[in-house]
């Protein structure tokens, strides 16, 4: 397992979390990045609050009665390279969201929407960073009171690079991305769980 030399924990990742830094070439990313730029982003909302980070959904959506437009072609070749680290067929990744996350955007603390199964992120401009911390129920929540919660493991996600949830960092973990500095866009491609 590669992992980004920045990480906290070289050796101390979630079992499932795999990581490999120049995934893409500085080519395939400025393609990627332009064919980005031009497409539709919306807002996107959870639970009554508007993220700082806009959207747009490929193949399928958290919500399954909206109808989202196919995987674009811009996507195919790097939804190809990306199964194929991962060991799926290409097909089997059913959903592409794209990210865009404008300086000062960043992602709370979440576990990826339980009807997905492998999730595999692919990081474009800038560099973030990627925290992880033991998934809670709400209810485990609750009965723990008001105690901070923190990170048990953080990797630096660089341009270009791409990681994988699965096993126990995608069960197990939740994990979130602290506000940006600059411009990035995140390409995520999802299984179905079966």
């Amino acid at each position: 397992m590669a992992l980004a030399p920045e990480s906290l924990f070289d050796a101390d990742v979630p079992d499932g979390f795999r990581y490999e830094a120049d995934f893409l070439t500085r080519d395939e990313e400025r393609s990627l990045a332009q064919a980005i730029a031009r497409i539709e982003f919306s807002k996107f909302e959870m639970r009554g609050i508007v993220a700082r980070r806009r959207v747009a959904f490929f193949g399928r959506s958290y919500d399954t009665s909206t109808v989202v437009p196919p995987i674009p072609d811009f996507l195919t070749a790097v939804r190809t390279k990306a199964a194929a680290w991962a060991g799926v067929r290409p097909d089997a990744f059913a959903m592409a969201l794209v990210n865009e996350y404008r300086p000062d955007a960043p992602i709370g603390w979440h576990r990826d929407a339980p009807q997905y199964d492998i999730v595999c992120g692919i990081s474009l401009l800038s560099v973030c960073r990627m925290k992880f911390r033991p998934y809670m129920r709400p209810r485990e929540q609750a009965a723990r009171g008001s105690a901070p919660r923190r990170a048990t493991h953080e990797v630096r996600l660089q341009p270009r690079s791409v990681y994988l949830l699965a096993g126990l960092a995608r069960s197990a973990y939740e994990h979130h991305i602290p506000a940006v500095n600059e411009l990035r866009y995140s390409i995520t491609f999802r299984t179905l769980r079966l």
